[in-house]
């Protein structure tokens, strides 16, 4: 809006009390209401604009999602904390033993199994960089065990391989390969995609590492849509809360249906005390416990 210029008006009316008084007249006489238009911006300098308000916090916003390098690294410790009892996820790559689920041999970074087919996939991909590495020759024992729970062709000799693998820096990036393309990357999407928070993403992302990026009833895009049919993500319009105590629903269930995943604190006294806490963010510090044993992320 332009102002009116109070100069003008006053100027004005002492015009007409100069001519009522040469005139004969009072020198108060009664005027008629004079109007005085709005004086264009270019007759004059420019009212300046009114400063801006001063920022009422300079924090940063929170991250949006897990590919934030901080929060990557906070969903790694988390993961660690439920797959190998410590925060140190970076000591984790030389990682190999029998858990008994019927998977064979867990190891490394996530638990990439030789009973699932991820196990081979990393070692034909390290191989592939690296042939003639301490794990390709057990590459022929591996597509054999492909499928089962068996340790034929593997056994001790694999393991000192593993080991001395888990030396090379080139394996330690296969692993960080694979855990990103086939359980990182495509966890934190479908998150996004339902709307899902930091939180939301890990609790995704810990699942597509617990249960496998399959479709079936066991798999995490088994799990995805059954609890979509108990309620509706945040993307659909629905609670987070709501969705998110969904998901953790029927997870459960399917935990408990394997007898090395009945103990589910790594759902109740991790993701859902976070959940309880209103981190949605996970801002740290972060407490929590896993299978009674308590952590701290500062």
């Amino acid at each position: 809006m332009v102002r009116r210029r109070p100069t003008l008006l006053v100027a004005a009316c002492a015009a007409v009390l100069l001519l009522a008084t040469a005139c004969g007249g009072s020198a108060t006489p009664t005027v008629a209401p004079i109007v005085v238009e709005p004086v264009s911006p270019a007759a004059g300098p420019a009212v300046p604009p009114p400063a801006p308000r001063a920022a009422t916090s300079t924090a940063a916003p929170a991250p949006a999602d897990l590919h934030d390098p901080a929060l990557k690294d906070i969903a790694m410790q988390l993961v660690s904390s439920a797959e190998n009892s410590t925060l140190d996820w970076k000591g984790q790559y030389g990682y190999l033993e029998d858990i008994g689920d019927g998977r064979g041999y867990t190891g490394g970074l996530i638990g990439f199994t030789s009973g699932t087919g991820d196990m081979l996939t990393l070692v034909r991909n390290y191989t592939a960089t690296v042939p003639g590495n301490p794990l390709a020759d057990f590459l022929p024992a591996l597509e054999a065990v492909n499928g089962s729970a068996s340790h034929e062709g593997l056994g001790e000799a694999f393991e000192g391989a593993w080991r001395e693998a888990a030396t090379d820096r080139r394996f330690l990036a296969a692993q960080d390969r694979l855990r990103d393309s086939a359980y990182f990357d495509p966890a934190v999407a479908a998150a996004k995609a339902d709307g899902l928070p930091p939180l939301g993403q890990f609790v995704y992302y810990d699942a597509m590492v617990v249960h496998g990026p399959g479709s079936d009833r066991q798999s995490f895009g088994g799990i995805r849509a059954a609890a979509k049919k108990q309620a509706r993500t945040p993307a659909q319009g629905g609670g987070l809360d709501e969705y998110l105590q969904a998901f953790w629903t029927v997870r459960i269930v399917v935990m408990r249906s394997e007898p090395a995943h009945t103990d589910v604190t790594r759902i109740t006294d991790l993701q859902q005390k976070l959940a309880r806490d209103g981190n949605y963010a996970l801002r740290t510090p972060l407490s929590f416990s896993v299978y009674g044993e308590p952590f701290t992320i500062a």
